[in-house]
């Protein structure tokens, strides 16, 4: 979650970041930090069942979950990339994604560590403001 808060310090409106990890590797959590940074008061669950949940901060968060999605075309009818420019899009199960944002997208990959609640993770960005991260943003 402190790291999700961190990365949340650095969006803004218009960014996009795909969570990719296993059941259980701390996607939701890693959103409930970002919701902490934007000040988001609405308790953070997973969007499995809806596919989209949306979250009122400093900026919007739009919580999204491809997990029950077949494919591109399923993304395209739930209407979020009208919306994206409105808030922060953090789309779980990303990587069917990621050939169509690539380059601008933030990809946030969490597996499982060995202790229960030990996760690695890693980011990449094509954007200057992940190296504010490391240096305390």
């Amino acid at each position: 979650m402190r790291i999700g808060e961190k990365v949340g310090a650095l969006l803004r409106a218009g960014d996009l970041v795909l969570l990719e990890g296993d059941l259980g590797s701390g996607k939701t959590v890693f959103v409930r930090g970002v919701c902490r940074a934007f000040g988001c008061e609405e308790q953070v669950r997973s969007p499995s069942f809806v596919l989209v949940r949306e979250y009122r901060g400093r900026e919007t968060v739009f919580h999204i979950d491809l997990y029950r999605l077949t494919g591109l075309s399923d993304w395209h009818t739930l209407g979020v990339e009208d919306r994206m420019g409105q808030g922060v899009a953090l789309v779980e199960w990303g990587e069917a994604l990621e050939r169509l944002f690539a380059a601008d997208a933030l990809v946030v990959k969490l597996e499982a560590g060995a202790a229960l609640t030990d996760r690695l993770l890693r980011l990449r960005w094509n954007d200057p403001r992940l190296l504010r991260m490391g240096r305390g943003a």
